[in-house]
């Protein structure tokens, strides 16, 4: 492990206090509330010093999505760890889920703002990269489940599907239905009562759909997910109070 320099310290320092800064600025005021100058005017520092870590606020926001990413890293890593069957596996990856959408409401607002075009496309090559490898690791924890079940003998692909593509139908479930019910207001409305059942019911569904082994009738999941969730979540509070 490289050693770094006094200097190298003080600059890391003050980029992760910028980022301390910064963070609840945009989490209640969004994008528009957040500036250069009033992290700099907080910090009582030079607006120059602010640019010497960031050149634009959008590398700021890409930073802070950086963060929450790698929290949602770290609780995909200890779910995927926790033994049992490659679908005991795969459903603890969807308790992992649920807790980052309900228990760490910021870093899922955070996280939304990589998918920003303007502010996508506004910061360096070298963050776009490092969300890039971010989402990289996500997906590998749950491709590397999906391998194994193969492996095991406990799941067979359609002809045309690789791992990963059905990784992106989980993704797709559970990401975009917990985008919705954390920003659509209608939702009691259009009948929708206990999104968070919904989901679990539509991940339940795929994966009999898919043969994957072995096969669960909803209760029997339901009371699987409860043990995971009483199993599991201990753990993610231990992850989300260290981060």
């Amino acid at each position: 492990m490289v050693e770094l320099s006094r200097k190298q310290r003080e600059m890391e320092q003050r980029t992760n206090e910028i980022l301390r800064v910064a963070r609840p600025i945009l989490i209640s005021e969004g994008f528009q509330g957040l500036s250069m100058d009033r992290v700099a005017s907080q910090m009582e520092y030079a607006k120059g010093t602010i640019y010497n870590h960031f050149p634009n606020k959008e590398e700021i926001v890409l930073a802070l999505a950086v963060e929450s990413m790698e929290l949602r890293r770290k609780l995909f890593e200890k779910a995927s760890g926790n033994g049992g069957t490659a679908r005991i596996r795969i459903m603890g990856l969807g308790a992992a889920c649920e807790f980052f959408t309900h228990h760490c409401t910021d870093d899922f607002v955070l996280e939304q703002w990589v998918r920003n075009q303007g502010i996508w496309d506004k910061s360096t090559e070298q963050r776009q990269n490092l969300i890039r490898q971010c989402e990289g690791r996500c997906m590998e924890l749950v491709s590397r489940i999906v391998r194994d079940a193969l492996m095991e003998h406990a799941l067979e692909l359609p002809d045309g599907l690789t791992a990963e593509e059905l990784v992106f139908g989980f993704w797709a479930i559970n990401y975009g239905s917990q985008i919705l019910t954390h920003t659509s207001p209608s939702l009691p409305a259009l009948g929708i009562n206990n999104p968070a059942n919904a989901i679990r019911i539509h991940c339940c569904t795929l994966l009999n759909g898919f043969r994957w082994q072995p096969l669960m009738d909803y209760a029997t999941y339901s009371n699987e997910m409860a043990v995971l969730m009483e199993t599991l979540t201990p753990m993610f509070w231990s992850i989300k109070n260290e981060q």
